[in-house]
């Protein structure tokens, strides 16, 4: 017996898709398995470490706890749409490398989501802020210092590519 499925349509990046999957397929799953963009990783599945952040309408998710039928004509930002249109790395990616952001790099796709979003809604935050931006993420390694220091740098090389993301529809959910 095989389980029904919905077809629905969704832009991830930029690019238009029209999906048909199980209504219980987790957006984090259509995304690695159908669309093949395997850069949001799957650490939990309980929504706990962020891995899976992916920018739903411009608001950081955990893609792991979405079904993705309920992204019908969402507008879906990966880790692999944060770079620049000329394919080099947006202004949070190149703080990442410079500030030594990652070790093992698996939690990386979900900071990296997250501190664009939380650059967009706050261009300068002070330390502190920087430190909250960043909480509801995991890592094993590093320590968190140097990501407290990737996002303050990111802040500096400005966010113009992350107030880019998320466009209109960002507006209109946010709280």
């Amino acid at each position: 017996m095989s389980e029904e499925t919905h077809s629905f349509a969704l832009s991830v990046n930029g690019v238009s898709y029209d999906l048909d999957v199980p209504a219980r397929r987790l957006l984090s799953d259509a995304l690695r398995h159908d669309l093949g963009l395997t850069g949001t990783h799957v650490g939990c599945e309980h929504g706990v470490c962020g891995a899976c952040t992916v920018l739903l309408d411009g608001r950081p998710v955990r893609s792991c706890l979405v079904f993705a039928v309920s992204a019908q004509g969402a507008e879906i930002t990966t880790v692999e749409g944060l770079g620049n249109e000329d394919g080099s790395l947006g202004p949070v990616q190149q703080a990442f490398a410079e500030c030594h952001g990652l070790q093992c790099g698996f939690c990386t796709p979900g900071f990296l989501t997250t501190i664009t979003a939380g650059l967009r809604d706050n261009p300068a935050p002070t330390h502190e802020e920087a430190r909250e931006m960043i909480a509801g993420n995991l890592c094993r390694c590093t320590g968190y210092q140097n990501i407290v220091k990737a996002v303050e740098r990111a802040a500096q090389l400005g966010g113009e590519r992350a107030a880019q993301l998320g466009g209109e529809r960002a507006a209109e959910v946010s709280p």
